[in-house]
């Protein structure tokens, strides 16, 4: 830990030197937050979102906030280490081939459903009454990876084997469920007349309201359905390196692991809620992923059981700038020159693809560094090849 705030109701801890005004902002509120327990932890990726900053936890009793879990529900990262030690630029352009035409990307679904064993059980679909409406579309996004940040990437891990990293959400599905309960929260909070100002955007429901465990068996499909969209991805990944690869192609197991959610933990001597919003599980028997901007290394980690990060760490590099920002201000030509330097099969192509250029984010190294208290490096992986939506 570097620092603490003691201004507020509760403190905030924070894995980071110094961390943006509107984060700063929104950290504060949660630290005033009346349901709010311990502290606040702000991890060295923290950077401004929508109530509370990506890169934010924090436990809760009695209730559960949607705005702290946010509208990507699920949203994670997994990977899997191949029985592969070298990949020709040949071998790696017929793999991004490959890749893509299995692999819907950007705003782009299945045409048709998939197979309905790929889709999380619904057990009683009348219980979770946004996931009902949203089934059907979902049979045709699951295994499709979005826009944004999200990627497909290969890599040369320092176990001198080549790996295979996803990163992927809920799709729709997650958004609606997300927006529907955060409305609902807002409505009820007003009819409470609740203490929380609504410009904190940290509407709440109670864990034992119909409301509330409503909102908890929706956001856990959710969250088994980025899972389930990861693995079909990684399969079918999978069955393209196979075709390239030839006989004796091998995976070991997959790792998985969200970053967006909200779970029953025990911390501190109590039984809490603990929101991760960007931010990742890190206990003793975690093993998890904390990738790289675009063109930078990632890292395979094993959690440390930090108590004062609620047994968490980062979920990657964090952003430096908006999205708009980076459009605008970084230059093209030289953004590509980095990724061509470093031998990267990249996806920057037009000025629009800046949004994800390296620059907008912050030193991965810089961001491990500061989290050393909270991970142990197993394999540190070096990009070869990435596609993004």
């Amino acid at each position: 830990m570097i620092k603490t705030i003691e201004t507020e109701k509760l403190p905030i801890r924070m894995w980071l030197d110094d961390v943006e005004e509107g984060a700063l902002s929104q950290a504060k509120n949660l630290a005033n937050f009346p349901y709010a327990v311990k502290h606040i932890a702000l991890m060295p990726d923290c950077h401004k979102g929508f109530g509370m900053p990506i890169g934010g936890v924090m436990a809760t009793r009695e209730v559960i906030v949607p705005n702290a879990v946010g509208v990507d529900i699920g949203c994670g990262m997994c990977a899997v280490q191949t029985s592969l030690t070298e990949l020709s630029r040949k071998q790696l352009l017929d793999l991004l081939a490959g890749i893509r035409s299995r692999i819907p990307l950007g705003h782009r679904h299945h045409k048709n459903s998939q197979d309905p064993a790929r889709m999380p059980a619904t057990g009683d679909r009348g219980s979770m009454p946004v996931v009902e409406r949203e089934y059907r579309s979902a049979t045709r996004q699951i295994g499709t990876l979005g826009g944004g940040n999200h990627f497909i990437e290969i890599q040369k891990g320092s176990d001198g084997q080549i790996w295979i990293m996803i990163h992927s959400g809920s799709r729709n599905i997650g958004k609606q469920v997300a927006d529907h309960y955060n409305r609902l929260a807002v409505k009820l909070n007003e009819k409470w007349k609740s203490p929380v100002p609504r410009s904190h955007q940290l509407a709440y429901l109670p864990v034992d309201s119909n409301e509330g465990k409503r909102y908890i068996r929706e956001m856990n499909y959710c969250v088994d359905f980025a899972f389930a969209s990861r693995k079909l991805m990684m399969d079918r990944t999978i069955q393209v390196f196979e075709s390239v690869a030839g006989p004796g192609f091998k995976t070991a197991p997959m790792i998985n692991i969200a970053h967006n959610y909200a779970a029953f933990e025990s911390h501190f001597g109590e039984d809490v809620v603990v929101h991760r919003k960007g931010a990742t599980k890190a206990d003793r028997d975690t093993t998890g992923i904390i990738p790289g901007s675009q063109g930078a290394n990632s890292y395979i980690v094993k959690g440390k059981g930090n108590r004062d990060s609620f047994n968490s760490c980062s979920h990657g590099a964090g952003r430096t700038m908006g999205r708009k920002q980076a459009i605008r201000t970084l230059d093209l030509a030289a953004e590509v020159r980095k990724l061509e330097e470093k031998g990267v099969l990249h996806a920057i192509r037009n000025q629009g693809d800046l949004e994800e250029a390296a620059s907008a984010y912050k030193d991965i190294s810089m961001v491990m560094e500061l989290q050393h208290d909270l991970v142990d490096v197993l394999v540190e992986l070096s990009p070869l090849a990435v596609i993004k939506g």
